[in-house]
């Protein structure tokens, strides 16, 4: 009776182990998990990064004409009135 209670234990031991490297929830899954949760996160961190300078780039329009002066001169080379427009060709 003893060693019948001893391979039971030994089969239970046996299928909790595998169950712990190989099954589902393993120790592999649970690392793979880690390392997607940490790729994930610094993707978050980047868009965030990203989303913060829009908004700040945002609430610089809305609130003054110097940024707007300042895009349309670099983007579509726009100038002031009275201004004298000097172009340097190398």
């Amino acid at each position: 009776m003893l060693k019948f209670l001893i391979f039971i234990l030994s089969i239970l031991l046996i299928n909790l182990q595998y169950q712990l490297w190989f099954g589902r929830g393993s120790y592999q899954e649970y690392h793979a998990l880690k390392q997607m949760l940490e790729q994930q996160e610094q993707e978050h961190k980047a868009l965030k990064s990203r989303n913060d300078i829009l908004t700040a780039e945002v609430l610089d329009l809305k609130q003054g004409f110097s940024a707007i002066e300042e895009r349309a001169r670099m983007e579509l080379g726009m100038i002031k009135r009275g201004e004298v427009f000097y172009q340097i060709i190398e």
